[in-house]
């Protein structure tokens, strides 16, 4: 501990990042204003907009709550992380650009953490009422579109996750 400071050391988005944070530093702002991955939104502060949702060990958490500190050690991945390697968008970032599913972009960030989580742990998604969708990502809030492009965008996703897990259980 250096002035007050405390070493942390985190994988984000594959990449091994540490640097000496004021304990009270919030994880929302490490992303932002450490590393400079300002795809992660500040919304509401209070947990309650999903804007800053990224996957901490693979569950979507917001990053307004916790302090960089507890994430110690943690593998976090941003919407940034969604991308190819070579920049190219992910199927889920595709279809959230085919369907439309944003308008102001401002909660785009942490839909799109959220909608990549169920789809993940969801493999017969594409099977999935409107219904089950819209409560997947109930914890995230958008002033803008009202919601059916995004769900719609969820939907076509789908597929390319289901073949992406048939895959990995290959």
């Amino acid at each position: 501990m250096a002035d007050g400071k405390v070493a942390v050391a985190l994988t984000v988005n594959g990449e091994r990042r540490e640097a000496l944070v004021e304990p009270r530093l919030l994880l929302s702002d490490f992303i932002r204003h450490v590393l400079r991955l300002t795809g992660t939104h500040v919304g509401c502060e209070h947990g309650v907009c999903g804007a800053c949702t990224v996957l901490v060990d693979g569950a979507a958490c917001r990053s307004c709550l916790l302090f960089a500190v507890q994430a110690n050690g943690a593998e976090i991945v941003t919407v940034e992380g969604l991308a190819g390697p070579d920049g190219a968008l992910a199927p889920l970032q595709q279809a959230f650009r085919d369907c439309h599913a944003l308008q102001c972009g401002y909660c785009t960030p942490g839909f799109l953490i959220s909608a990549h989580a169920f789809l993940r742990d969801t493999p017969d998604a594409a099977e999935r009422s409107d219904a089950e969708i819209r409560s997947a990502l109930s914890g995230n809030l958008c002033r803008c579109t009202g919601y059916q492009a995004i769900v719609k965008a969820v939907r076509q996703a789908a597929p390319a996750y289901r073949e992406a897990g048939l895959e990995e259980r290959r």
